[in-house]
């Protein structure tokens, strides 16, 4: 049977920002703390932004695990069974495969797979070595057993890498009339053994989704997944479930305002690195508190997390909401140091209105002067990027983070949104004064338009 996974992995959505990594481990935190369960592991769909690298770095805190699809993987179904060499006597080998269900792994003495000794191999082993003749067949068991494990092996098994995904292989585990496959890893040394049986049924894996909940926008393969939870604080385009399932979406500013709204009912206080984990989620998503998705929840998170992150002897002990707050903005927000097309890509969210799929990405800065310096370039790299993802159109919103204010950078002229109220500029861009959040101010004007 294949192996059990009790691991759930608590992740955010596909290109993290600061609040989607911080409420996967902040989440993850609480469900061990209150449940007793080390099972929950906080993920991530992708790579990590300046911002966020910043963070982490600054709190000492690992990223969290990176999962860039749910698809179960050839570690999840191996079976790292008890081995032998190629010298040892075959009385070894058995020995193992009567306690294997019928196979005995072979290595050599680096520890790389050399054959598998199993039910076929041992009878084409017998047929050659006794075949018909008479006076083989008088050949003793016990004079077999001393023969040299190597003359009993199946040398031509085929290979899987543990980190595979299983669908990916199936075809060519289907044509091969074996039933057992090594598994190996990155350096081609034993990892474990597989099974065809188990390559046909592998187990799902369990995961919380957190800051999002739209397919689009989730990590690959979520489809072979069993969706367990939905913490989120996005508009609704949930995937379907198997099960009913926990399903939470709050008008609030961050999702990291959720889990420590959760961490504080559940009568707990986080501790320092990880309450300025989340503190910083909320900074990096309410613009320092600023941005119109603020809400009263989440000053009372800040003010809260706040006493839990900069309490005396912690690493944020000289801190205070207004200083922790300017360095977190202000870190990866210089785009001199930045490739345009990790720019334009970094915090890109999917969409789909008025039958025209779409993307809008986001990037804060301290001045426009930045944006002036890049511009031909980043109108260069948003428009590779709506060609190789097969989109319609892409929206750079660049905001400044100082003025409180975007401006807007178009993949091309969309004749349905010349409604939005954003004026164009000399250099092609369009402004949005006061305009400061894609979620709340900018989406839902394109979605009008687009489905008007």
């Amino acid at each position: 049977m294949p192996r059990e996974n009790n691991q759930v992995y608590v992740i955010g959505h596909i290109n993290p920002d600061t609040d989607s990594i911080a409420s996967a481990l902040g989440y993850a935190w609480l469900l061990r703390d209150t449940t007793g369960n080390d099972s929950y592991v906080a993920a991530r769909a992708g790579q990590l932004n300046p911002q966020t690298t910043w963070v982490l770095k600054r709190l000492e805190i690992e990223p969290p695990v990176l999962l860039p699809d749910a698809s179960p993987r050839f570690e999840n179904i191996s079976h790292r069974l008890n081995t032998t060499t190629p010298d040892q006597p075959l009385r070894e080998a058995w020995g193992i495969a009567h306690r294997t269900g019928g196979v005995a792994p072979v290595l050599t003495g680096d520890g790389s797979p050399y054959g598998l000794i199993t039910v076929f191999s041992l009878f084409k082993f017998l047929s050659e070595t006794i075949g018909s003749h008479p006076r083989r067949e008088e050949t003793k068991i016990a004079e077999l057993f001393d023969r040299p494990c190597s003359e009993a092996c199946d040398t031509d098994i085929p290979r899987f890498q543990s980190g595979s995904r299983v669908k990916d292989m199936l075809p060519r585990i289907m044509r091969e009339e074996r039933s057992e496959f090594w598994v190996v890893d990155k350096s081609g040394a034993y990892a474990g053994i597989c099974r065809q049986r188990d390559a046909l049924h592998p187990p799902r894996l369990r995961v919380i989704l957190v800051d999002h909940n739209e397919p689009a926008q989730a990590l690959g393969a979520l489809d072979e997944a069993d969706l367990l939870e939905i913490l989120d604080h996005h508009r609704l385009g949930n995937a379907p479930t198997r099960m009913p399932i926990r399903f939470t979406v709050d008008p609030v500013g961050s999702t990291s305002t959720l889990v420590a709204e959760r961490i504080d009912e559940a009568g707990l206080s986080a501790p320092p690195p990880l309450a300025g984990l989340l503190l910083a989620g909320l900074i990096s998503d309410t613009l320092l508190l600023t941005s119109p998705t603020t809400t009263d929840r989440d000053r009372q998170m800040a003010s809260r997390l706040s006493r839990w992150a900069f309490m005396s002897g912690s690493i944020l002990a000289d801190e205070t909401l207004e200083s922790y707050g300017r360095q977190i903005l202000e870190a990866g927000s210089d785009l001199a140091i930045r490739e345009p097309v990790e720019i334009v890509s970094a915090d890109l969210k999917l969409y789909e209105a008025g039958g025209l799929q779409f993307g809008i990405s986001q990037v804060e800065v301290t001045n426009f002067g930045q944006l002036n310096d890049k511009l031909t370039e980043l109108n260069d790299a948003i428009s590779a990027l709506a060609d190789s993802r097969g989109l319609d159109f892409v929206i750079l919103m660049v905001t400044n983070v100082v003025s409180g204010s975007s401006r807007l950078l178009f993949t091309h002229d969309v004749p349905m949104l010349d409604v939005l109220p954003y004026p164009r500029r000399p250099d092609g861009t369009r402004s949005a004064d006061g305009v400061v959040s894609r979620k709340k101010q900018l989406l839902p004007l394109v979605l009008g338009a687009l489905e008007a």
